[in-house]
C-alpha cells in the first residue's frame, strides 16, 4: 500500500491511465483486424476508404506511446504493400 499523499494520487493515476491505454490498445487492434479482413477476403476498395482511417488510428496510438512508432509504420508499411 502506498503510504504517502503523493503515491496515493499516483495510483490512482495509472489507474485511470491503465484504462485508457486499454482503450487504445482495443482500438488498434480492431483496426489492425478489420484491415487483414478487407484484405484477406479480397475486399480492396473497402480497404482503400478505410486506409486513411486506418493509419490515423495506428499513429494516434503510436503518438500516445501505447505502441512503439516503428512497430506502427511497420504495420502500416505492410498493409500498403498488400493494397
Amino acid at each position: 500500500m502506498p503510504n504517502t499523499a503523493s503515491a496515493i494520487r499516483r495510483v490512482r493515476r495509472v489507474k485511470n491511465q491503465s484504462l485508457v491505454n486499454k482503450i487504445r490498445k482495443s482500438k488498434y487492434k480492431s483496426a489492425i483486424k478489420k484491415m487483414e479482413a478487407y484484405v484477406k477476403n479480397g475486399e480492396k476498395d473497402k480497404a482503400k476508404k478505410f486506409y486513411s482511417e486506418f493509419q490515423s488510428v495506428l499513429m494516434q496510438v503510436a503518438k500516445s506511446g501505447v505502441i512503439n512508432k516503428k512497430r506502427a509504420s511497420r504495420k502500416i508499411s505492410k498493409i500498403s504493400k498488400k493494397l
